[in-house]
C-alpha cells in the first residue's frame, strides 16, 4: 500500500477593504513613505473596520471561497486547526466558534497559538491526523486581525502589521504530492523582544495595564530582526538540505512576510533567485498567520502539480519553522 501523505487541495485567502498606506501612517506618528518602504519593503496593510467584528469575520469569507472551489459543504470538514495570534475572544477557542459560524457541524477543532510561524505549525500538525487516516479533510486556516492589537502611537509596530486571512485544506493523497517534511523549532529565551505585557494571567487587564498602553503588541525590532533573518534561512536550507533538493528543484519559496530585508536573505541563504520567491508585502504588511496561505493563494495559479515549494516562517516567543510541500494540483 502506497503512503498516505496529506496534500493541499484547495486554497484561498480574504483581506478587507480598507487600505492603510504609508501616507495615511505619516498623519499618525512620526513617519513618512520612503523610511517605512526602505526597512520594510511595506507601502500599505489592508484593516477591519466596523464595531464588532473579529478574527473569525475575517476567515469567514475565505473558507467559504475555498469551500466552492473544492465543490464540497463545510458539513465534510473533519478538523479545523485555527492558527491566530488574535483569538476573538480568550475562550472558547476561535476554532470552535469558527466551526458554527460556517456550519462545520461535524468538525472539531483547536487554536493553534505560535506567532507568526502558526500556520505552517498548523500544517504540520494536520498532516498527522491525515497521515495516520484519522481524517479525510482537514481545514488549516490562518488569519488575524492584527489591527486589534497594534498601538497605533508606536511606529515600530504599526507600519508593520494588517489584518488578512487565508486557508488551505488537507486531503489523502498516494501519489508523492503534498507535506514530505518540515522542521520546526522554538525557544521562548525570545520572549522578552516580541510579546504582550499584559492580558494573560499573570498580568491581568487593569485599569493600570490599560493606562500604560499593555495590551498592544511589543517589538524590540533589532534583536527580532538579527534572529529572525538567520534562523528561517536556516531552517528553510535545514529542509531543503535533508531531502537532497537544490534550488534548481525548488519551483517557489513560500516565506513568512514580516521584511523584505528577511525574505530576501532568506533566498539567498537557499541559492534561490527573485523570480522563483512569493512577495506581496508591499500590499498586506505582516498579518501574521495569514501571510503564508495568502502567498499561496495570490499565486495558486501559477503553481503546477509536482512542483517543491519551500514555505518559511518566524514568528515571535520565538518559533520559527520550514516545510517541504509538493504541490498536489
Amino acid at each position: 500500500m502506497s503512503k498516505i501523505t496529506a496534500a493541499i487541495t484547495a486554497v484561498n485567502g480574504y483581506v478587507p477593504d480598507y487600505v492603510l498606506t504609508n501616507q495615511e501612517l505619516s498623519t499618525m506618528v512620526d513617519t513618512n513613505d520612503e523610511w517605512i518602504t526602505t526597512r520594510t519593503g511595506i507601502k500599505e496593510r489592508r484593516i477591519l473596520k466596523g464595531e464588532g467584528l473579529g478574527t473569525s469575520d475575517l476567515a469567514a469569507p475565505a473558507v467559504q471561497g475555498l469551500l466552492e472551489k473544492r465543490g464540497i459543504g463545510p458539513e465534510e470538514i473533519d478538523l479545523i486547526i485555527f492558527c491566530t495570534t488574535t483569538p476573538d475572544m480568550p475562550f472558547p477557542a476561535t476554532a470552535n466558534l469558527f466551526a458554527h459560524k460556517i456550519g462545520a457541524i461535524n468538525a472539531w477543532g483547536f487554536d493553534m497559538q505560535a506567532a507568526c510561524s502558526g500556520f505552517v505549525f498548523g500544517l504540520a500538525t494536520g498532516a498527522q491526523f491525515i497521515e495516520t487516516g484519522m481524517h479525510k479533510k482537514v481545514l488549516v486556516v490562518g488569519a488575524d486581525k492584527m489591527s486589534s492589537i497594534v498601538d497605533y502611537q508606536d511606529r515600530a509596530t504599526c507600519i508593520i502589521f494588517g489584518d488578512g486571512a487565508g486557508c488551505a485544506l488537507l486531503e489523502p493523497s498516494t501519489d508523492g504530492h503534498g507535506v514530505l517534511d518540515s522542521v520546526l523549532k522554538s525557544d521562548g529565551s525570545g520572549i522578552p523582544f516580541l510579546h504582550m505585557k499584559a492580558g494573560g494571567s499573570i498580568k491581568p487587564a487593569s485599569h493600570a495595564t490599560v493606562d500604560a498602553r499593555e495590551h498592544y503588541a511589543y517589538q524590540e525590532g533589532k534583536t527580532v530582526f538579527k534572529f529572525a533573518v538567520t534562523s528561517m534561512a536556516d531552517v528553510a536550507a535545514e529542509v531543503m538540505e535533508r531531502n537532497h533538493l537544490t534550488a534548481e528543484d525548488i519551483a517557489w519559496l513560500v516565506p513568512h512576510q514580516a521584511n523584505k530585508r528577511i525574505i530576501d536573505a532568506t533566498a539567498a541563504r537557499t541559492g534561490l533567485s527573485d523570480d522563483k520567491v512569493i512577495v506581496n508585502i508591499e500590499r498586506y504588511g505582516n498579518t501574521t498567520n495569514a501571510t503564508i496561505p495568502l502567498c499561496l493563494w495570490e499565486w495558486e495559479n501559477k503553481f503546477k502539480k509536482g512542483d517543491n515549494l519551500i514555505l518559511a516562517a518566524f514568528g515571535g516567543g520565538f518559533t520559527w519553522g520550514a516545510m517541504y510541500i509538493k504541490w498536489a494540483y
